[in-house]
């Protein structure tokens, strides 16, 4: 995947896109911005403890999961 060509998000844009002040639900994880708006588990904007709308890199040495978890939802942009 090239993602020089994405387009590019700020901390705050993410922010919104929480569930809740957007419709969309996404979160980021090592600089890439995922959409998991159709994720059951992300319903409302929430999974388990965590929140959408937010940087999620430094949380996942703590879940029961890897990076691979990713490789189901689409990339729609980059955190800058």
């Amino acid at each position: 995947m090239n993602t020089i060509d994405l387009p590019e998000y700020t901390k705050n844009q993410l922010a919104l896109r929480n569930g809740q002040d957007k419709p969309e639900v996404w979160i980021a994880y090592k600089g890439l911005i995922y959409d998991v708006t159709r994720s059951r588990l992300w319903m409302n904007g929430k999974h388990y403890e965590h929140w959408a709308g937010q940087d999620l890199t430094p949380e996942l040495k703590d879940a029961p999961h890897t990076e691979t978890v990713f490789d189901k939802f689409e990339v729609v942009g980059r955190l800058v």
